[in-house]
Parts: structure tokens; sequence; C-alpha cells
């Protein structure tokens, strides 16, 4: 297909002198072809991917048609492939370039369509990976079962655990360690400076063990405090409450273990200075040691101690401050001993008669087979093992109370 007849340009318009006209009779000359336009650059074709497809009809190329005799500059237009987006094949680009004219036939030009090369294969995507589908939940009224056996908890379980707590922490080794060497310490000496004089009157040679298990008390209560405060300053009360829902089956371990191990410590240190004095001071006295005796100086004062260390315990529960439970027990302690010694009025004798009377100082008095010779009245025999008791039992019950409506 050819281009419309292009009109020729004015040489007034272009400001050029008009050319010479021919003579009459002589033949037409060509008119100088007018210089001819750069080719556009070719566009580089993108490489097929694979064998191009013979074109369709529709895009051979067309024959080259000669232009009319009368038709000079006539331009080509010929299509030549451009490199098409991604996804768009097929696309054509006209570009107009010149074509060899014949001879009286000067800048013909010709339109000639070429194949566009199919874009390159694209790879393909990956299909998008369809969500799973939810778990199904089991069956209904079937459970999780655990390969590990499981067998019901008791309170056995609850105790061995209070007993590996209580044997590896320092705290236990410190305490009872420092008792028994203060115990066994002043014991023999009390008995070796007693032992110097001619004669001890009336008094049972026992007796003496009494100023050491004072100050061995002093041991035994912050143990019994940080068996159960220590647990709620670290936060390790959590641990167990959730390893032993059964609170009460917790406290009553701890109270086990404590007051088992408390007693046997004691009952083997009170029975070697028992020994001791005996063995020293046996001579000296004038009251002999019968078996009664010697059961309540040494397993007697043993379970006192032990008992008071429950208290302690049940202290530390309530309380669930280290500091501040020990602080409590030292001075349930030494507090009613030292008040009454300042109550000289007659007024407030039968009031320091009772502190005095009741308090731990001549209760552990009592236990050894004696008594302070300026109290009247207070406990006798057994009783001060009894009191202790009674005041444990019931501070163990409001531990157990406030334990099981606090919050951890």
């Amino acid at each position: 297909m050819t281009s419309p007849q292009q009109p020729q340009p004015d040489p007034a318009a272009n400001g050029t002198e008009a050319q010479p006209q021919p003579a009459p009779g002589t033949p037409p000359q060509a008119p100088a072809a007018p210089p001819m336009p750069p080719a556009a650059p070719a566009v580089p074709q993108a490489p097929p991917a694979q064998a191009a497809p013979p074109a369709p009809p529709a895009q051979q190329s067309a024959p080259e048609q000669p232009a009319p005799a009368a038709e000079a500059g006539t331009m080509m237009l010929q299509a030549q492939p451009a490199p098409a987006p991604a996804g768009e094949a097929g696309t054509m680009m006209l570009q107009a370039q010149p074509a060899p004219a014949p001879a009286g036939e000067a800048g013909t030009m010709m339109l000639q369509a070429q194949p566009q090369a199919p874009a390159p294969a694209q790879a393909p995507q990956p299909y998008a990976q369809a969500p799973a589908a939810p778990h199904a939940g089991p069956a209904p009224g079937a459970g999780y079962v655990s390969p590990i056996p499981a067998s019901p908890t008791h309170l056995g379980h609850a105790l061995a655990s209070e007993w590996t707590k209580i044997r590896s922490v320092r705290s236990t080794i410190w305490t009872l360690g420092v008792m028994a060497v203060l115990v066994l310490g002043i014991g023999a000496l009390v008995a070796t400076a007693v032992s110097t004089n001619e004669s001890i009157g009336a008094t049972p040679p026992l007796f003496f063990g009494f100023f050491g298990m004072l100050l061995g008390i002093l041991c035994v209560l912050p143990l019994g405090v940080l068996v159960v405060s220590s647990e709620y300053g670290t936060g390790m009360i959590r641990t167990t409450l959730t390893a032993c829902p059964a609170r009460g089956r917790v406290l009553a371990a701890k109270a086990l273990v404590f007051f088992g191990l408390t007693f046997v410590v004691t009952t083997v240190v009170t029975g070697l200075v028992a020994i001791m004095d005996n063995a020293l001071l046996g001579d000296l006295s004038r009251a002999e040691v019968t078996g009664a005796e010697w059961l309540k100086s040494t397993v007697g004062v043993s379970l006192y101690v032990s008992f008071l260390g429950l208290l302690a315990l049940a202290v530390g529960s309530l309380i669930r401050h280290s500091a501040g439970a020990i602080t409590i027990m030292i001075g349930v302690v030494l507090l009613p001993f030292v008040l009454s010694m300042f109550m000289l009025t007659d007024s407030l004798s039968d009031l320091r008669n009772f502190l005095l009377g009741y308090s731990i100082p001549n209760q552990i008095t009592v236990m050894y087979g004696s008594k302070f010779p300026f109290v009247d009245g207070g406990p006798a025999g057994w009783e001060p093992l009894w009191i202790v008791m009674g005041i444990a039992a019931l501070a163990l019950g409001g531990a157990y109370a406030v334990m099981r409506q606090r919050d951890v």
C-alpha cells in the first residue's frame, strides 16, 4: 500500500530561486530526489524463547507496488517488532524506511509488516499453598492420654518434696549446727565449772543443761520461720502450690518434716549433755536421778523445743516475712521474762509472778526438773509441754485457714 501523494514544496515559500523551466518540446527530466531522511535505528528484537510459529496471513509482508509515475516522494512504511511488555505478545511498531524506487519514482515508501516474535515464556508462578486445615480436636469424650505413667498423689509425695528442700538449703545446716554446738559447748563448760564445788545440794545434775538449751532455742526459731517464709520471699511457694494444690497437705508436710528433724537433732544433743552432766555432777548432788527425770530432761525438752519451732513455723506462714516473724518469736521467748523484771511494785506482783511463771525460760527450767527460786506459782511437771502444744496447734490452725483464703 502506498501513501497519498505529498505536496511539492513551494520554492517561493522556501525563499529559493525558481528553477528554469525546460523549453517546449524537450523531454521532461526527473526532478532531483530530495535527500532521504535517516533511517530510524532498528529496535533490538527480544530473543525468542521458542521457535516462532508461522505468521498468520494478515502479517505477511506486502509485495512492493510501484508508485504511479506522477506520484513522486512516496514513502514506504515497514512494521518491525517492538519488545512487548510481559504478557502482551504480538505488539507491532510501524517504522518508516526508505525503499529504492524504480526509475522515475523517487522516494517511494512501502508498508511492510513483519511478524512479532512471541514474548519469552514466563516462568510458571508457584501456586499459593492452600492453608492447612485446622487440626481436628479429639473426639468428644476422649481426653489426652500421657505416655508417662501417673499415680495419684498423697502425703508421702509432699513429705519427700519438703525433705528434699529442708536438707538441701544452707539455713538448716547452719541453724541446727550452731544449736548443737551451743548446747554441747555451754553444757560442758557449765558442768566443768560447777564440778569444782564440793556439793550442789539438792539440785539435780541434769538441770545444768538448761543454760545451753536456752541459747539453742534462739537457733531453732529462725529455722522454723524460714521453712515457710523463704518460699514466699523467693516466689517458690507458687511452684509448690502448683505441684500440690492441696494447701493443707503442703502445710502439714512442712510441719511434719521440720518437727521430725528438729526433734531428732535435739534429742541427740540433749542426751549427750545429760550423760556428760550426770558423769561430772552426779556425785555432788544429793538428788537421785530417776528414769522419769531422764525422760523429761531429754525427750521432754526435745518435744518442747520442737513444738516451739512449730509455733515459729505457723507465725512465719501468717506473716510471710522472715525478719518480722523471727522478731516476733524472739519477743515471745524473752519479752515476758524481761518485762517482769521491771515490775517491782507490790500492785504488780501478781502480774509479775504470772509472767515469770509462764515465760519460756522458766518453762524450760521446769522441764529440767527445777524452777526459778523467785517464782511463785506457774506450771509444774509436764505442764509446759501441754501448754506449748496447745498454742502451736492453734497457730497452725490459723495458718491453715489463712493459707486457704489468701492468694500466694
